[in-house]
């Protein structure tokens, strides 16, 4: 998909990104994301790959680009600590942290740049589904036709502020789709381990507290499902649970966000009022109860949430809301073997 630039011309002309990508073990992906980026039509820009100590061919491939990139080889270390590195050495007014398996849509950032303004914290697009060759498999994340009302209005900063607060939860895309402002990444930056793992949780979790959000409803990275990605749940059992550690550790970073700005931090109770981490919950109370890592939870409040949940407000529409409601009853009611089958359809 290409993005007309008579549609989009940059308000912002003097703008600098930094394209920042860490890889381990992607080399089969990692030569598109790079090629995705140096061929963007915006002139100031910077890609900085950092290779976490991959034992693939990843350094042969990202040698291959010479001086068009800067390249950074280190230790492993995991995706926060690279991320670190490449924020270091970066030093765009807007940062985007490309995954290595994901691609820039050709016109991204003059499209980025088209909305972009003082006081924001990022400009978050859609992502469209692909898979490991490039087809499209999916439709776009986030999946703003279940917001409610559509946007705008329902996706103004004001509202992803009001839903980041009451739900822990905003329509946002994963992390290639986000553009970070540098002013509010200088104020978080270098990541320490008591944030999550992943770079995008802290972020997107506290952007909406330091910072407006802005919206383009439009397709313009392509997030390639193949199987080996760390957010696959299909990969393990543990991984419901893991995915609930992390929601934890937004919320830990939002109150943090909130101290750090002189707001109320949102109440632990908010992630009891997650449609998505409810469907979560479930899964993890049926699958591995012993490791789920929720203070409070149990199936009965589980269950109290489900039923509760069309009913409450939300982002997004009540139709919606009723299609969880309906799986998570199900899958918290029925036989272990049945409700493993539910939960394989749902996130497979």
């Amino acid at each position: 998909m290409n993005v007309e630039g008579s549609k989009c011309l940059a308000k912002s002309t003097d703008l600098f990104f930094s394209i920042v990508i860490a890889n381990y073990n992607y080399a089969r992906f990692v030569r598109q994301a790079i090629e995705s980026a140096l061929t963007q039509d915006w002139s100031d820009t910077e890609i900085i790959v950092v290779d976490d100590g991959s034992t693939d061919h990843s350094a042969e491939v990202i040698r291959s680009f010479g001086d068009s990139i800067t390249a950074i080889f280190k230790e492993n270390g995991g995706q926060r600590e690279a991320n670190n590195v490449g924020f270091e050495r970066s030093t765009g007014d807007v940062v985007i942290f490309l995954d290595a398996d994901d691609i820039l849509v050709p016109g991204a950032l003059r499209s980025i740049a088209s909305v972009w303004r003082p006081g924001l914290s990022k400009v978050q697009v859609l992502m469209e589904r692909v898979n490991a060759q490039g087809l499209p498999i999916q439709n776009a994340i986030p999946k703003i036709r279940n917001v409610i009302p559509k946007i705008p209005p329902g996706l103004s900063s004001g509202a992803i502020r009001h839903w980041a607060y009451e739900t822990s939860e905003y329509p946002t895309p994963p992390g290639s789709g986000n553009a970070y402002a540098r002013h509010f990444l200088e104020k978080i930056f270098p990541l320490d381990s008591t944030y999550d793992s992943f770079t995008d949780s802290t972020c997107i979790a506290m952007a909406p507290y330091m910072g407006d959000v802005e919206t383009i409803a439009a397709p313009l990275v392509l997030y390639r499902m193949h199987g080996a990605n760390d957010s696959a749940m299909s990969a393990s059992v543990s991984n419901f649970g893991r995915e609930i550690a992390r929601a934890l550790k937004r919320h830990s970073a939002a109150c943090k966000a909130c101290a750090m700005t002189g707001q109320r931090s949102p109440p632990l109770s908010s992630l009891f009022a997650a449609p998505h981490l409810l469907q979560l919950r479930v899964a993890s109370l049926r699958l591995t109860p012993q490791q789920h890592p929720l203070p409070g939870d149990s199936r009965a409040r589980a269950l109290r949430d489900a039923i509760s949940i069309p009913f409450r407000k939300s982002f997004e529409r009540p139709g919606f809301r009723c299609l969880i409601a309906g799986w998570s009853i199900a899958t918290l009611l029925a036989p272990k073997a049945i409700a493993s089958r539910l939960i394989r359809r749902r996130f497979i």
